[in-house]
């Protein structure tokens, strides 16, 4: 395991001009609590961070890639307010992979613009990046120190049932789409018993 001020490696994120933005990753599954830690090691850091899986929100909500979303799925995913109910998209996408990849395939090319316009913004500040799928992303690579959220299956299923309001079936249909992790990739990996104390912990080995 490695320390934050051991690590101060420059990469090339955008038209290869060398930088110093030292690119913190934390990932894990729904529910295991990488917001959470995302958030508060953001503060004691003073660095922002991005929350990857809500700017593939926002693209659902760009009106040319809602209109290509209804054109392969109907206007049967669409909510009450005209817009993309991301519940119903799920429930299609999560339970298929061709479909995941085919919603992938519509709304990447919008959220790594956004995300790499962000990281271009902060060539010379630490950054924390949080997603479940960051593994298998462009941007893992790019991580200086990558952090493995874990937490018991059960625990993150009623986390996650409360938090998103969310059905079991629902939240276990979701889950089966997770990916698998390397525990070699990583640089800490972290159980979270979802007690305050352990979080404060867990910040003050990685700062």
């Amino acid at each position: 395991m490695v320390s934050l001020n051991l690590l101060r490696r420059q990469y090339s994120l955008c038209g290869g001009k060398e930088n110093k933005v030292k690119i913190i990753g934390i990932t894990g599954k729904s529910g295991s609590g990488k917001s959470t830690l995302t958030k508060l090691l953001a503060k004691e850091m003073k660095s922002d961070c991005i929350d990857i899986d809500q700017i593939g929100h926002e693209a659902t909500y760009n009106k040319q890639i809602a209109k290509r979303l209804c054109e392969v799925w109907g206007q049967e995913i669409l909510g009450n307010d005209g817009k993309i109910d991301r519940k119903k998209l799920g429930k299609i996408v999560f339970s298929n992979k061709e479909k995941m990849d085919i919603l992938t395939d519509i709304t990447w090319d919008y959220m790594q613009e956004k995300l790499d316009n962000v990281l271009q913004k902060h060539l010379q500040d630490t950054i924390i990046l949080e997603w479940a799928l960051l593994p298998i992303s462009k941007y893992w690579e790019k991580c200086d120190i990558k952090i493995l959220m874990k937490a018991e299956d059960e625990k993150r299923k009623i986390q996650v049932m409360q938090r998103d309001k969310i059905s079991e079936e629902y939240f276990l249909i979701r889950d089966a789409n997770s990916i698998n992790y390397e525990i070699y990739e990583f640089d800490y990996i972290f159980d979270n018993n979802y007690k305050p104390e352990i979080m404060e912990k867990l910040i003050s080995r990685i700062k």
